[in-house]
C-alpha cells in the first residue's frame, strides 16, 4: 500500500476553482478533487501503478483574510475587509477544513502593513502607463487591495522536506503552479518520493516541468 500526501496551495486553488457558491460546496469540491488522485488498484488501468494507494493527509495552505479597514481610492467609501464576501468565505472555509477528517490546515499570514490598492488587470496598468487611458478612466472594479502572502511557501517546502526525509509517504501531489517549489520537488525525488504536480490546467514554466514525475489534474476543463 502506497501512502499519498496531497498538498494544496489554497490561494492558487481558490483562484482556479470556479464554483465558489458556498463554503460547503467549496470544501466538498476540494475533497473530491484531491481524492480522485488516489488510485485504487481494482479500479485503475494505469500500468505504472503496481499497488493500491491510500490517503495519508490533505494539507491546505492559506492565509487568514485581511481584517483592516481602508477607503476605496475611486469611490472614497470606507471598506471593512473583515466583513467582505471574500473574507467571510475564507474564514468559514478554514473552520470547515479544521473539522474535516484527514485534512490539516496550515496558515501563513498576510503582510497587512505593506498592503496597498493596485490595479487588478496588468493590461489596464499598461494602458495607463502608455497614455491610452488616464486616471479618470479607472473605475471602482479596476482596483483591488493587495497584501503579500507570508510563510505559505515556506510551510509547503518544509512539509515536503519533512515527509521526504522521514519516509512518511511514497508519493506527494502538489496542487499549485508555482516554480518556487522546484527545490522542494528535487529534494523529494532525490529521497525516492514520486512527485506529481496538479496545476489545474494552468500552464507551468519549463523548470517546474523538468523536476516533477508527472503533470496531472483531476479538474475538468
Amino acid at each position: 500500500m502506497r501512502d499519498v500526501a496531497i498538498l494544496v496551495d489554497g490561494g492558487f486553488y481558490l483562484k482556479r476553482y470556479k464554483k465558489q457558491i458556498d463554503v460547503k460546496q467549496v470544501a466538498k469540491g476540494l475533497l473530491t478533487h484531491c481524492l480522485k488522485h488516489i488510485h485504487n488498484q481494482s479500479e485503475n488501468n494505469d500500468r505504472h501503478i503496481t499497488e493500491p494507494e491510500r490517503l495519508y493527509r490533505i494539507f491546505f495552505y492559506d492565509c487568514p483574510p485581511i481584517t483592516k479597514k481602508s477607503h476605496h481610492p475611486i469611490t472614497k467609501k470606507a471598506v471593512d475587509f473583515k466583513k467582505s464576501k471574500t473574507a467571510l468565505l475564507r474564514q468559514d472555509l478554514h473552520n470547515q477544513l479544521r473539522k474535516t477528517r484527514n485534512v490539516a490546515l496550515r496558515l501563513g499570514f498576510l503582510d497587512e502593513k505593506n498592503a496597498r490598492w493596485t490595479l487588478k488587470n496588468p493590461e489596464r496598468f499598461k494602458d495607463l502607463i502608455s497614455g491610452k487611458i488616464t486616471h479618470t478612466d479607472i473605475i471602482e472594479s479596476d482596483v483591488i487591495y493587495h497584501a503579500q502572502q507570508k510563510s505559505v511557501d515556506m510551510k509547503i517546502g518544509l512539509d515536503i522536506a519533512s515527509m521526504a526525509y522521514k519516509k512518511q509517504v511514497n508519493k506527494i501531489i502538489l496542487i499549485s503552479g508555482d516554480s518556487d517549489f522546484v527545490p522542494a520537488a528535487k529534494l523529494a525525488r532525490r529521497e525516492g518520493i514520486e512527485f506529481i504536480l496538479d496545476s489545474m490546467n494552468a500552464p507551468i514554466k519549463p523548470d517546474l516541468q523538468e523536476h516533477i514525475d508527472g503533470l496531472n489534474t483531476t479538474l475538468s476543463k
